[in-house]
């Protein structure tokens, strides 16, 4: 049965490859295709909190642009990581106009993974900023964040492209996935290294039924290049994410969101 929404966005995990969300998102824009619900797991939740509280994709890119990983987190103590979240929070809570994800502009759903239960799970309420570092919390390299009693880790350790999660309340679903594996034999032979790589190998490993049940997939090449510390190259890879989306939408955009006199054609228009 369809759920009350015309279309929705998927985006997946990625890490500083997330940039190449904002620029799939520039590319859907112009094309005249918008959310309207976000579901967003690690980066993808990030870039979705922002876009659901109104921002455009450049004013996300700006904001981050001249950043420097450090910037978001800190060294711990805690034996569940080498790093915290702690200053993510705050740059979360200083830059989002509100507080809860029950109060954004566009509905967003956050995919965090449940280190206790062991299951995904899909936060449609509650307060962001601790959603949202626990969707992005790699384990090993970040201290699981604790809600409610339980610990939480990435949300891409259990599903990394959150289609499902959406696909029965959507007449159609975007997604964008980040995740692509290429052969690499220049990852960092250190313990952060092989934790990142092993992370990644593992994440890509859940997306194939989610890739298969989105309307439009978009998957920008090229991405392995980049480091996950280059945030200062986050202009190039926001055009890597809308050439990529931009090609898509040349093939099969107009098979799937029809227009009419140059508008795209709402759905639940024609009574649907």
């Amino acid at each position: 049965m369809v759920g009350c929404y015309n279309t929705g966005f998927a985006l997946s995990g990625g890490f500083v490859k997330g940039y190449a969300h904002l620029g799939a998102l520039q590319a859907l824009f112009e094309y005249g295709v918008r959310p309207d619900i976000i579901s967003g797991v690690s980066i993808g939740a990030v870039a979705g909190a922002f876009i659901a509280d109104g921002c455009s994709p450049l004013e996300v890119l700006d904001l981050f642009v001249s950043r420097e990983f450090r910037s978001f987190t800190g060294l711990t103590r805690s034996r569940g990581g080498f790093m915290d979240l702690d200053n993510f929070y705050y740059f979360l809570n200083e830059n989002l106009s509100v507080k809860r994800i029950e109060e954004l502009s566009i509905p967003l759903v956050v995919t965090a993974t449940n280190l206790d239960t062991g299951r995904s799970v899909h936060f449609g309420e509650g307060e962001i900023a601790p959603r949202v570092a626990a969707s992005c919390c790699v384990p090993g390299l970040f201290s699981p964040i604790e809600i409610d009693g339980d610990r939480y880790v990435d949300g891409g350790v259990l599903m990394n492209l959150p289609v499902s999660v959406i696909r029965g309340r959507c007449e159609k679903v975007v997604a964008v996935n980040l995740s692509r594996i290429v052969p690499d034999r220049e990852y960092h032979h250190n313990v952060i290294g092989i934790l990142l790589r092993t992370y990644h190998l593992m994440s890509h490993s859940n997306i194939t039924h989610d890739r298969r049940i989105a309307d439009i997939l978009i998957e920008p090449d090229g991405l392995e290049a980049y480091g996950n510390r280059q945030l200062d190259r986050g202009r190039e890879i926001f055009g890597i994410g809308y050439e990529a989306a931009s090609k898509v939408l040349e093939h099969v955009g107009e098979i799937v969101f029809p227009k009419v006199d140059g508008v795209i054609r709402n759905t639940e228009d024609d009574g649907k």
